[in-house]
């Protein structure tokens, strides 16, 4: 799915294309998925490592443009619990292990999040979806919209950590169209907890220094520079949030761009 996809397109797409019948509109668990108080404490020094390019399309030769570097660095951080910033097909986000309990609470201090809001859960592959989600749509679909900028509420497995949004059956699977994240994913080699870098109620954040204020909280910075142009409103919307949880029927609970 390309990122420039407009959400009534998807609508269309999951319901023509695939013979799926739409739920009633903003119907799909209204507002279940995705946005934020409690307080944060403070981590060391952050690096703060520049992708070449955007990060979005994978580097010609990685080694030596600092992609092996950047992709390293992220990876161990995330494996020692930590929780790093980084770029997605959307916004910035911020990441942690799925399966640690401790970085799944330090994402909700650091943010201020309620913790009755549930975080999205990232993977590298398509075929990951089926470790983590009893998936009750065909195989194509799944294809047809990942990667790209959508997330997709499915019922969760038990492969999941049950510290991870342990007050909903269901959850929100990302596979960004973003080269640096699905080779992060697939590396790191398990489910990462996502979310957007932002103070919760704050905007969310098209460039790394627009949650400048988070950092101080962050063990590593991954910059793949700005995100769409930088500042229109419309880039800041973040995923289109698509349930299919429920067999033969689809919601929009949120719009994206």
């Amino acid at each position: 799915m390309s990122p420039g996809r407009p959400c009534r397109g998807l609508r269309a797409a999951v319901a023509a294309s695939l013979g799926l019948s739409e739920g009633p509109a903003g119907s799909a668990r209204g507002g279940r998925l995705l946005r934020p108080p409690s307080t944060c404490p403070v981590a060391p020094g952050t690096r703060l490592l520049r992708l070449p390019g955007s990060g979005a399309v994978r580097a010609a030769s990685p080694e030596g443009a600092g992609w092996t570097e950047a992709l390293r660095a992220a990876v161990a951080e995330l494996r020692a619990g930590a929780v790093v910033a980084v770029p997605t097909d959307t916004l910035y986000g911020l990441a942690c292990s799925a399966t640690c309990s401790a970085a799944l609470g330090e994402v909700y201090r650091l943010k201020g999040r309620s913790e009755a809001k549930p975080l999205a859960v990232c993977l590298g592959r398509v075929a990951d979806v089926y470790r983590y989600c009893h998936v009750k749509v065909p195989i194509e679909l799944l294809k047809d919209l990942l990667p790209g900028p959508v997330t997709l509420v499915m019922e969760r497995s038990e492969g999941l950590n049950k510290d991870l949004n342990p007050f909903t059956p269901l959850v929100g699977i990302r596979i960004p169209d973003h080269a640096f994240m699905q080779d992060l994913a697939q590396v790191f080699g398990g489910p990462l907890a996502l979310t957007s870098a932002n103070l919760s109620s704050q905007a969310s954040s098209l460039t790394v220094t627009e949650f400048q204020d988070l950092w101080p909280h962050l063990s590593l910075v991954i910059d793949g520079g700005p995100i769409g142009d930088g500042q229109s409103p419309e880039y800041r919307l973040g995923s289109t949030v698509v349930d299919l949880s429920v067999p033969g029927k689809f919601g929009i609970i949120r719009p994206g761009w």
